[in-house]
């Protein structure tokens, strides 16, 4: 089982999509600064999670969210 989701920084609202096997895991691997991308823009809050099967159908899904079309449909979601 892995989850695709999508973090939201409390400071500037970005976002960050990733994927893992261990969700709580690598939420907290984000708050504690020990992904360089991440750390200046803590703390992150999970905004929007997806569970799939396998690690590639979890990687085509965060390709997608990262895409153009990805990005409007979490603007859709995340901003009704």
């Amino acid at each position: 089982m892995y989850f695709v989701y999508i973090l939201k920084s409390e400071i500037d609202s970005r976002l960050y999509k990733g994927f893992t096997n261990n969700l709580e895991r690598r939420i907290k691997e984000h708050n504690i600064g020990k992904h360089k991308s991440t750390k200046p823009y803590r703390p992150w809050v999970l905004v929007h999670y997806e569970k799939v099967e396998t690690r590639e159908e979890a990687r085509e899904r965060e390709k997608y969210f990262k895409s153009g079309i990805g990005r409007d449909y979490l603007k859709k979601i995340l901003d009704p």
